[in-house]
């Protein structure tokens, strides 16, 4: 089915995958990993919050970082933008690598390079586990956080391609080392079948992969014969998608939309509500999630195809963003990512015409502006001066030069990562912002 994946892109056969559900799973699950960690952990954050979840997680780094384990953590400072300077402080003076990626300009006091961020979530355990979906390292993806907590999901994997994650999470770490692993290394190169599921890592950067994750998208949209369930948070997609979705609904294909009824961001519904009409029209249903704010990025294809990730369907993390997914093949999981499709489905309302032509005038108008705003986002955004990002380390040390985190083996895999890295040596700065 996907003969376009090759190299770093082929699937990887023989791997265990674990559905976790909100933060509920996530959390537990990730910290248990940490906790009997022996050698090396890589987590890669949006959102990085000091709360109930961001103390447990700090809690778990430090004791893992005193036992003898090698960490790099790399946040986005636009999502970990007030993040106290104690907290990562207790991080790096236990030896944690602390990277931010892309710091806003700290004149400004404020957030203004909202493109190109390091939007994905990833986490790799002594080589052998990896975390990858759309759950922040935050108390909001908790149900218990109320209303607006976050319904999200991630998964666990383990087997062959997480070897392949860690060379990505790797690439952005000067300090990452295979010599971390010891007498681990062995055992995570081996391919011995520990599942059923054949599974691709997709990653998207805005250098040589620029289209993978829409291209898997695409291969299994087109691909499909009985049904398509695609639920996310940010729906704009390119009118590739658009086209073979509904293209997909013309054969026969059962479509179905889950989008967010309750959003976080007003504008990404309005502009999602843009597209109602054509959807409808195809026959595609399209449904807006009611319980709360839906930051779901997953998707399923007839029997066996399924992906989850960081990617949304919008502009964002289409055409701007770093972002990661896998793509599996597996009809058990794609079965259980059904069971959650219908279980989204049923807290939903499903748009029918007769909502669709009770819309008001100035309702209309307001999504039409919506559109034209997130269709041109990326065109606007490329006339503005080209913005390299740049991943900057804060340490404790002052002992510490500054490095260059391109070598040739990562320009040529990774060029995204290819940037120059600073060292912010111990100063005074009461959160991100100020870096």
């Amino acid at each position: 089915m996907f003969e376009l994946y090759k190299g770093k892109k082929r699937f990887t056969h023989g791997n265990r995958i674990e559905l976790l559900e909100n933060g509920e799973t996530f959390f537990p699950q990730l910290i248990r990993r940490i906790n009997r960690a022996e050698k090396e952990i890589f987590i890669e954050t949006f959102i990085l919050s000091e709360d109930r979840v961001g103390n447990a997680l700090q809690k778990a780094l430090v004791a893992a970082a005193k036992r003898g384990v090698w960490i790099s953590v790399t946040a986005d400072s636009y999502g970990t933008f007030f993040l106290d300077a104690d907290y990562i402080k207790t991080l790096t003076e236990a030896g944690v690598v602390f990277q931010i990626f892309d710091p806003q300009p700290s004149w400004l006091k404020s957030r203004p390079n909202l493109f190109r961020r390091l939007h994905r979530k990833l986490a790799v355990i002594d080589g052998r586990y990896a975390f990858i979906g759309g759950i922040n390292l935050s108390h909001e993806h908790m149900t218990e956080h109320g209303p607006t907590a976050k319904q999200d999901y991630a998964v666990e994997v383990e087997g062959p391609v997480v070897p392949i994650i860690r060379d990505l999470c790797k690439a952005y770490v000067p300090d990452a080392n295979d010599k971390h692993l010891g007498e681990l290394l062995p055992q995570m190169r081996q391919t011995a079948k520990v599942g059923d599921a054949s599974i691709a890592f997709v990653a998207r950067d805005n250098r040589r992969f620029r289209n993978d994750i829409e291209k898997a998208y695409l291969l299994g949209i087109r691909k499909a014969r009985k049904r398509i369930y695609i639920a996310n948070a940010y729906f704009f997609p390119s009118f590739r998608i658009l086209r073979a979705l509904r293209n997909a609904a013309k054969r026969g294909v059962d479509v179905t939309v889950i989008l967010q009824g309750e959003p976080d961001i007003p504008l990404a519904l309005r502009a999602a509500r843009c597209l109602y009409d054509k959807l409808t029209g195809d026959g595609i249903k399209v449904y807006e999630y009611l319980e709360r704010p839906l930051h779901a990025k997953i998707a399923l294809i007839d029997d066996d195809w399924a992906t989850i990730g960081s990617s949304n369907l919008d502009p964002l993390s289409l055409a701007l963003n770093l972002e990661a997914n896998v793509v599996v093949l597996d009809p058990t999981f794609n079965q259980q990512l059904f069971a959650e499709m219908i279980k989204l489905r049923q807290a939903s309302r499903l748009i029918e015409n007769r909502w669709l032509s009770r819309r008001s005038r100035v309702h209309l108008i307001k999504n039409f502006i919506s559109y034209h705003i997130m269709r041109h986002w990326p065109s606007v955004a490329s006339w503005f001066p080209t913005h390299t990002p740049v991943i900057r380390e804060i340490k404790s040390r002052e002992d510490m030069e500054d490095k260059s985190l391109s070598t040739s083996e990562v320009d040529s895999q990774h060029p995204e990562a290819a940037n120059m890295r600073k060292i912010v040596e111990k100063r005074d700065y009461t959160n991100l912002s100020e870096v």
